[in-house]
């Protein structure tokens, strides 16, 4: 009675853990929930493509990839209940390269997935500052929240320090900026502010030797969307310039590209993700880290709108892109997430 009790209770927590991540999850991703989704089927399902020689990878994309954040929680839950053994542990096993590496990061919430990416990222020698970049440019106040939660708890120290350890100058400081979750998210509008912001970065940057990186770090790191797109527009008849022409004149390496990240975010999201999405895949050889990274990420949240955005600016689908790109599995899950 009380093993059968101690389920039902799990059940319920997972059920409600579920619900907070749906509603956190946006609706314009090509993932959405399975209709006539029963968890028992799914965990048969994979257990027997794992059953024997071989593995189903097949099975376990049209389960894993055709299902929810949220209902991959009660799947794992379901399995280790029935089966007596971890689905992340087993799959892991069983898979490979990258295939391996889309298939667990679907399993993870997307918390547990961004600070995955950034431990990642600082692991070793050297520092893969584009998953910073992409992660901590583009999150919102609450997802940002989210992340160092789950980094503390997954790996015992805080994001904060590990990004102290791992990087340095004025990029350290606006990565800790970021971090700190203290973005104006309203939709209010200072008309007065904007323009003497516009005429702070001018003055910090363009027009003086040198630059004062502090003055953009305090308006882009601090403002809120709407705010900014007028600092941007006010920027432009101050200068004569974009924000990002400036920002590209005035600095380089890793603070220049974070700087580009916010300002590219702030103007639409959708098209900073198809933009790397697009570098990651374009030329020679492919940077799967990226490709991988944003897929699984915004799946569920606004693939919609980066796959228009993507067609719009390279006249070409994602779709086709990626088919040109990647190959056996590893090509099928990532098609499976785009949608065609």
């Amino acid at each position: 009675m009380k093993l059968s009790l101690d389920r039902s209770l799990t059940a319920v927590l997972i059920l409600l853990k579920c619900f907070v991540i749906m509603a956190a999850i946006g609706n314009r991703g090509t993932l959405t929930e399975a209709s006539g989704f029963k968890v028992e089927d799914d965990v048969n399902r994979l257990r027997g493509a794992m059953k024997g020689a071989g593995t189903d990878e097949a099975a376990v994309i049209d389960v894993i990839a055709r299902r929810t954040i949220a209902q991959r929680q009660l799947i794992k839950e379901a399995y280790k209940v029935t089966v007596g053994k971890d689905l992340v542990d087993d799959l892991r096993g069983e898979l490979t390269g990258n295939f391996e590496k889309v298939v667990l990061g679907l399993l993870m919430t997307a918390p547990v997935y961004d600070a995955y990416e950034l431990k990642n990222a600082m692991k070793g020698a050297g520092t893969e500052e584009a998953a910073l970049i992409d992660i901590l440019a583009s999150r919102t106040n609450t997802e940002i929240k989210a992340i160092t939660a789950a980094y503390k708890k997954d790996f015992g120290k805080t994001l904060e320090d590990d990004i102290e350890g791992d990087t340095s100058g004025m990029f350290k400081r606006v990565l800790i900026s970021l971090l700190t979750a203290g973005r104006d998210e309203s939709n209010s509008v200072n008309e007065a502010q904007a323009v003497q912001d516009a005429k702070d970065i001018y003055a910090a940057g363009e027009a003086r030797w040198g630059t004062d990186e502090v003055k953009f770090l305090t308006v882009l790191c601090v403002r809120n969307r709407n705010q900014l797109l007028r600092v941007f527009d006010e920027y432009k008849k101050i200068s004569g310039k974009d924000i990002e022409e400036s920002i590209k004149r005035e600095m380089s390496g890793s603070l220049e590209e974070i700087f580009l990240a916010i300002v590219k975010c702030m103007r639409n999201k959708p098209a900073f993700f198809a933009e790397r999405l697009y570098k990651s895949m374009k030329g020679l050889g492919t940077t799967d880290s990226v490709l991988i990274r944003i897929m699984v990420a915004r799946a569920e949240i606004d693939m919609l709108d980066i796959k228009a955005e993507f067609l719009k600016a390279y006249g070409k689908t994602l779709y086709s892109f990626i088919k040109g790109d990647t190959s056996g599995d590893y090509r099928k899950i990532l098609l499976q997430l785009c949608g065609e």
